[in-house]
C-alpha cells in the first residue's frame, strides 16, 4: 500500500487533542472550606484515580476520527493488476475514405497500414472496421476473424465527402457506452486542419479509451484546384449569361494556369488567368452557346498535381424557352406592361417573357397555356375568362391581382372574396405620401427585394385582410402585399399599381427583384443551384406535397438510389458522389443535379504534431503516448475511508450524548 500525498499524514499528531480533552483537562478541585489545618498531617499525596482515562470507547472514537481525517488526505491506495493493449478487450479500425485521402494514393497505403495493425492483433481479440468521413459507417460486426477485418477493410471504397475528425470522437463515444468495456482505437487518416472541430473538446474520448493515431501526411502537398463556379441553373438565351469561375491554390508558387469551359464533353472556350501565390483568382466566361435542355457543364484547370479530381468542377444547365406571361390591363392603360416585361427581360436567367391584352381582348384566352396571370388594375373582366381564371387557380396556377382606381370600384378583389374598404390617397409633395413597413422577409416575394426601402405610395387601396396571409405593409398598417390560396393555386394581392402613377416602385431598384422572384412563386418554378456539395440533400418533394408519384433518382453510375417503396414517399436524398444525379419525375420532366466534392478537402495541410499528440493522449494512454502495458494500476481507497469516517462520527456523537448528558437536578 502506498500514499498519493503522505506528508498529510502528519495530521495523525492531532490525536493528542482527545488526551487532553479527556486526561488533563479533568483534574479540577473545588475548593472547601473547613476551620483549621492544624490537625492535620503535612503529606504529598499523588491522585492517581484522577489522572485515570474516562469514557474511554468516547476517547477511542475521537482519536480514530483523527486518524481516518489523516489518512483520508494521504489517499492511500492499492495496486491492481490489469490488461494493457497488448491483450486488447477490443479494437477499433477506423479508414478515413474523404475525398482528401486520394491524394498521393494516400487510402490504399491506410488500407494497408490498417491490414498490418489486423494481423498484429494477439489471438481472441475483438475487433471493428469503420470508415468515415463526415459520417462514419460500420463495415463489420465484433469479429475475432482476422480474414473477415481484411476483407472489410480492402472493401473501402475512395469518397467524395468532407473528413471530420468529430466523427471519430463520437463512434468512439457511442460504440464505448455501449459496450462498457475498454477500447483501443486505431485511426487511419491524413488528418487536415479542415477536418478539426472549432472546439478542442469536441474530440474528447471516454476515459477508459486509448487513441493511437497513424498519420498519412507530414507536410501540406501543393495543390491547385477550381473553387467554386457561379452560374444560373437555367436560361433562355445563354449568350446573355456570365459565368464566374474561382481558380485557387495551396501552397502553390504563383504564374500562369490555363482554364477550360466544357459542355457536353466539348471544349467551348479557354483562358489564362494569373494565380498568386498560395491564392485565388477568378476568371469569366460569355458568349457561349448550349443545346437544348440540361446541359452537363465543366469548368476544368488544366494542371497536374497531387489531387487532379478537384481540377475540375461540374455544374448543370437548362436551356429552356422563356415561359408565357399573361398581363390583362385595362383598356388604353398598357402603362404597367412595359414596366412588368422590363422587369422580366432584365432579370439574369430571364425565363420568362410577357403577352399584354386588354381585358376584352383576352376574353377568350386559355389561361392554362401560361405559367402565371397578372390582373393590372382591372375593373372588369368578361364572365367566361372570370370563370376560367378561378378554375385555373383551382387547379393550380397563380395570379397577381394589381389594385387601382379602376380596380376598385369593384368592390371585393377580383378571384378571391377579399373587401375593398377605402382608398387612401397621399400628396407628393413634403414626405407626404405612404411607405413600406413590415415586410414579411420571409415571404418569396419581398426576400430578394431589400424590404423596398426608398419606395413612396402615393395612392393605395384598403383591403380587409381577413384570412389572407399580409406579407406586407404600409407605414400606416395598410395591407400592402396578400397571399391568398385558392383551391391548389394561389392569387398574390399587391394593392397598388404596377406602374408609376400611383408609386414610384418600378422606378426602384426593389422592383425587378420583386417581380421576378414573384414569378417565380406563382409560376412554382423551383429551379435548382447549378452545383451542390456531396454528403448534401436534394429535395424531391415539398414538406406540404401530397403527390405518390414515383420519382426516380440515378446516381453517377447510372444506378438507382431509390427503391420504388422509396420513391413514393422520399422527400430528399442524398447526394453522394462527385458527378450528374439525374432526377425522373412521373410527368416526363427531367432534372439534372451535378454533384462536387466540398473544396475544404482541397486544402492539403496536415494538423501540427503537437495538437496529434495531445489528442492521442486524452484517453488512458497519457503515459504511454496512446499505448498502455500490462502491469499494477494504483487504486485508491479514499471513498472507503470516507464511509468509515462517516460511520465513526456517527457513532461518536451517539456514545458522547449518552455520556456527556446533564444530571437532573
Amino acid at each position: 500500500m502506498g500514499f498519493f500525498a503522505p506528508l498529510f499524514l502528519a495530521g495523525v499528531l492531532a490525536v493528542g487533542l482527545p488526551v487532553y480533552l479527556h486526561l488533563l483537562q479533568q483534574h479540577k478541585i473545588d475548593p472547601q472550606k473547613f476551620p483549621s489545618l492544624q490537625f492535620f498531617e503535612r503529606r504529598t499525596e499523588t491522585s492517581v484515580r484522577q489522572r485515570r482515562l474516562k469514557y474511554r470507547l468516547l476517547f477511542a472514537l475521537r482519536a480514530l476520527i483523527l486518524i481516518l481525517l489523516a489518512l483520508l488526505f494521504a489517499n492511500p491506495f492499492i495496486k491492481r493488476h490489469f490488461a494493457g493493449s497488448n491483450t486488447p478487450e477490443y479494437i477499433l479500425f477506423l479508414i478515413d475514405n474523404s475525398y482528401s485521402m486520394n491524394a498521393n494514393n494516400a487510402l490504399e497505403r491506410a488500407k494497408q497500414d490498417a491490414i498490418a495493425e489486423v494481423n498484429r492483433m494477439p489471438s481472441g481479440a475483438t475487433a471493428q472496421v469503420l470508415s468515415f468521413a463526415g459520417s462514419s459507417q460500420l463495415l463489420t460486426q465484433p469479429a475475432i476473424d482476422k480474414a473477415e477485418l481484411v476483407a472489410a477493410i480492402q472493401s473501402i471504397q475512395p469518397g467524395s465527402g468532407r473528413s471530420s475528425l468529430t466523427e471519430v470522437a463520437r463512434s468512439v463515444k457511442a460504440i464505448s457506452d455501449a459496450r462498457k468495456i475498454p477500447i483501443t482505437t486505431h485511426v487511419f487518416s491524413d488528418f487536415q486542419r479542415t477536418s478539426m472541430p472549432s472546439s478542442f473538446a469536441e474530440l474528447s474520448l471516454p476515459e477508459d479509451a486509448s487513441l493511437i493515431l497513424h498519420p498519412l501526411a507530414t507536410q501540406a502537398s501543393p495543390n491547385y484546384f477550381v473553387e467554386t463556379v457561379i452560374a444560373p441553373s437555367v436560361v433562355s438565351d445563354p449568350k446573355k449569361v456570365r459565368l464566374t469561375a474561382t481558380i485557387g491554390g495551396n501552397e502553390t508558387p504563383s504564374g500562369p494556369q490555363n482554364v477550360q469551359l466544357l459542355f457536353n464533353g466539348k471544349n467551348i472556350q479557354s483562358k489564362q488567368v494569373t494565380l498568386p501565390e498560395n491564392g485565388r483568382a477568378t476568371v469569366e466566361f460569355s458568349g457561349f452557346d448550349l443545346s437544348y435542355g440540361w446541359n452537363r457543364g465543366e469548368v476544368r484547370l488544366e494542371s497536374q498535381d497531387t489531387l487532379p479530381g478537384d481540377n475540375t468542377f461540374r455544374f448543370a444547365m437548362e436551356r429552356a424557352d422563356p415561359r408565357r406571361v399573361l398581363l390583362i390591363h385595362e383598356a388604353g392603360r398598357p402603362r404597367s406592361a412595359t414596366y412588368v416585361r422590363t422587369a422580366l427581360e432584365a432579370a439574369a436567367e430571364n425565363l420568362f417573357a410577357l403577352d399584354a391584352m386588354s381585358a376584352a381582348q383576352a376574353a377568350n384566352a386559355d389561361p392554362s397555356k401560361y405559367a402565371f396571370v397578372i390582373l393590372s388594375d382591372v375593373s372588369s373582366l368578361p364572365q367566361g375568362l372570370e370563370a376560367s381564371l378561378q378554375r385555373y387557380i383551382n387547379n393550380g396556377g397563380g395570379v397577381l391581382v394589381a389594385l387601382g382606381a379602376s380596380a376598385a370600384s369593384r368592390g371585393s378583389v377580383p378571384l378571391t372574396n377579399l373587401k375593398i374598404t377605402n382608398t387612401l390617397y397621399a400628396s407628393r409633395s413634403a414626405e407626404r405620401f405612404f411607405s413600406p413597413a413590415g415586410m414579411d422577409q420571409a415571404h418569396p416575394s419581398v426576400a430578394r427585394a431589400n424590404r423596398w426601402d426608398g419606395v413612396r405610395f402615393y395612392q393605395a387601396i384598403a383591403v380587409d385582410a381577413g384570412n389572407a396571409a399580409v406579407a406586407g405593409r404600409l407605414n400606416d398598417g395598410t395591407p400592402l402585399l396578400l397571399d391568398v390560396r385558392s383551391g391548389d393555386g394561389r392569387v398574390l394581392v399587391f394593392t397598388s399599381t404596377l406602374d408609376n402613377l400611383a408609386n414610384d416602385f418600378p422606378l426602384s431598384p426593389s422592383f425587378v427583384p420583386f417581380v421576378e422572384q414573384t414569378a417565380r412563386y406563382l409560376a412554382q418554378v423551383e429551379t435548382r443551384p447549378a452545383t451542390v456539395i456531396a454528403d448534401s440533400f436534394v429535395e424531391l418533394r415539398s414538406a406540404d406535397s401530397q403527390d405518390k408519384s414515383p420519382i426516380e433518382v440515378l446516381d453517377p453510375k447510372g444506378q438507382r438510389v431509390l427503391d420504388l417503396q422509396e420513391s413514393t414517399v422520399a422527400r430528399n436524398v442524398r447526394v453522394t458522389s462527385e458527378g450528374y444525379y439525374e432526377i425522373g419525375r412521373q410527368n416526363g420532366r427531367r432534372e439534372l443535379v451535378a454533384v462536387n466534392a466540398d473544396r475544404a478537402e482541397s486544402a492539403l495541410s496536415p494538423v501540427e504534431k503537437e495538437t496529434l499528440d495531445l489528442w492521442a493522449k486524452t484517453g488512458d494512454s497519457a503515459e504511454k503516448g496512446g499505448v498502455a502495458e500490462a502491469g499494477e494500476k494504483p487504486f485508491s481507497l479514499w471513498w472507503y475511508l470516507a464511509v468509515l469516517l462517516l460511520l465513526t462520527v456517527l457513532l461518536e456523537s451517539f456514545v458522547a450524548s449518552r455520556h456527556l448528558e446533564p444530571e437532573n437536578a
